[in-house]
């Protein structure tokens, strides 16, 4: 199957006159992209309200229960930090390339039960075959949706349906066999997610690598191909967000003393999305921001610890379900004040088309829209008065002719 992308001609220059190759610098797409640069002061001043949030939320559990943040407690904090911040990270990776991965939930729950049943083996032994499955599996995923070009949500549903079914297989829940302690590094644990989450959000923020991205977000009619570079980097965007929630159920497992359930995991889904828009991260699609994974993924397991003191019993359905309603409000604002103001056009540099020139162009004052271009309206002619021809005058009269 090829992979054609819409609008795209590069024997035709488009309606502003500026060549194909200059306005790949410019435009997301040459033909239907915006002019400019995103705003990226959007996603800074909800992550400023993240932040207070945060701060506001630690500061009620420490007013409540001091030892929640302290030694031991402190540390199973950071753990399931992490854990849910692989699980925003699995989301919000497919979430930017405009095709969400609803498997994360159940992938999760697989990989903690195949911990939980090989964890005495050895980390080696029992992580190794739930990771490589999980890559197996998301690269089924991407080949369904990047040859068939078919929605993410809907292949991934697929999928989550199919390991829900591995799921069911058994019947109680499943004790721990291994010792793995992950809050012996937890602290080290944490700051490599929070700098893999900040690092690529500032990548993110680049304006080619966000181009590259999100391409495979529809620009005009969904069902049409956006090419391969689109199917290449979709692809590996899914396989990398099933490995992430595979590592992520692997580290809730390790962190809970209590057995392994064997549920869906439709509601760690939920509770992942719910986090990764609330984080700043468009549901259609490229647009995210950079520290707010990190921001919100804290506030959530912080409130979900703070919850408890106050004596509310929310499980993961309730708390995902209003991340994820916040989520789509952020959402909205972001793609209303984050795309490029109007009229912000950047200036191409000049380049070469590759062919032996000078270097000097001619500007086009008009657009090709508007061949042939109008002529200017010309001026009524004015009637002449045949007495007062000029031929009257200077040329010699008959009667002086006979004259002589």
């Amino acid at each position: 199957m090829g992979y054609e992308e819409a609008g795209r001609d590069r024997s035709a220059e488009p309606s502003s006159g500026v060549p194909s190759a200059v306005l790949e610098n410019v435009f997301d797409d040459p033909t239907h992209g915006e002019p400019g640069r995103d705003r990226i002061g959007v996603h800074v001043g909800w992550e400023l309200l993240l932040l207070v949030g945060l701060a506001a939320v630690g500061w009620l559990l420490w007013q409540d229960d001091p030892a929640a943040l302290r030694d031991g407690n402190l540390r199973t904090l950071l753990v399931d930090a992490v854990g849910l911040g692989l699980l925003a990270l699995a989301a919000g990776v497919s979430l930017r390339t405009a095709a969400p991965n609803l498997a994360v939930g159940p992938v999760a729950v697989a990989a903690a039960l195949q911990y939980a049943e090989q964890g005495d083996r050895g980390l080696p032994a029992s992580i190794g075959p739930a990771v490589a499955v999980a890559a197996v599996g998301g690269l089924a995923l991407a080949l369904a949706v990047v040859v068939l070009h078919v929605p993410g949500w809907a292949v991934s549903l697929a999928g989550a349906a199919a390991v829900v079914v591995y799921i069911e297989r058994r019947s109680a829940p499943v004790l721990v066999q291994g010792d793995y302690d992950p809050g012996r590094n937890a602290g080290y644990l944490f700051a490599g997610f929070a700098a893999v989450a900040a690092l690529g959000g500032l990548f993110g923020a680049i304006r080619a690598i966000r181009r590259l991205v999100g391409r495979y977000r529809p620009i005009a009619d969904p069902a049409r191909r956006r090419g391969a570079v689109a199917a290449a980097v979709t692809a590996v965007a899914l396989v990398v967000s099933t490995v992430l929630a595979a590592l992520a159920g692997v580290l809730l497992a390790a962190n809970d003393p209590e057995p392994v359930a064997p549920t869906s995991g439709l509601d760690w889904t939920v509770l992942a999305i719910g986090v990764a828009l609330l984080a700043g991260t468009s549901a259609y699609g490229r647009r995210g921001g950079v520290f707010g994974t990190v921001l919100a993924v804290s506030l959530v397991a912080v409130f979900q610890v703070y919850a408890p003191e106050r004596g509310w019993t929310l499980s993961n359905w309730e708390v995902g379900g209003a991340a994820l309603g916040v989520g789509l409000l952020v959402t909205r604002l972001v793609e209303t004040f984050g795309r490029p103001r109007p009229g912000s056009v950047d200036m191409p540099e000049p380049v070469s088309d590759g062919t032996i020139s000078s270097g000097w162009t001619m500007p086009q004052q008009q657009s090709v829209d508007n061949w042939p271009p109008t002529l200017p309206t010309q001026a009524a002619p004015q009637p002449v008065d045949p007495w007062r021809d000029p031929r009257w005058e200077d040329s010699p009269r008959r009667w002086d002719t006979d004259e002589r």
